[in-house]
């Protein structure tokens, strides 16, 4: 998004429907991750969204891969857990951090199962659509890719 896209966007009205709407969304999406509901997951997202992480340069384009982001997650990591520690929401999306558990059990980007118990922070982003009425996406910042890095 360009930055005057950005400052533009920013200068929106907000009205506390279009909060509410991002807010029962981004639950609705959070229920179907717990839930390991795919298709309840893809529903929350915009046809191109995109999912990145910026750390690595990693990038996954439109509900398919959105789908393959979560299927390799939770392959990689069957009993991902996300204990919620700060969120914010607004008329852009919402940003979340994350205290996450994870026990290492698949191959996941370019990093080898290790089968250990991993924990680590992660903070997302979920940029929103107000057209749609759906999410971007997300760009996902995790605290220690090193710790990957170094099993590998």
């Amino acid at each position: 998004m360009s930055h005057d896209a950005i400052v533009d966007f920013m200068r929106r009205e907000v009205s506390i429907e279009e909060h509410n709407e991002v807010r029962e969304l981004w639950k609705s999406h959070s229920m179907a991750e717990d839930n390991r509901d795919l298709e309840g997951l893809i529903s929350t997202l915009t046809e191109d969204c995109v999912y990145e992480m910026p750390q690595t340069g990693t990038r996954w384009e439109g509900h398919d891969g959105a789908r393959e982001f979560y299927i390799t997650l939770l392959t990689a990591f069957p009993d991902i857990h996300f204990d919620l520690q700060d969120i914010v929401i607004g008329p852009q999306g919402v940003c979340k951090e994350a205290n996450v558990t994870a026990t290492h059990l698949g191959d996941w980007l370019h990093f080898k199962a290790t089968g250990e118990k991993l924990v680590f922070k992660v903070i997302i982003f979920f940029p929103w659509d107000p057209e749609k009425k759906k999410f971007r996406g997300e760009k996902v910042y995790l605290d220690s890719v090193e710790q990957f890095v170094n099993k590998t």
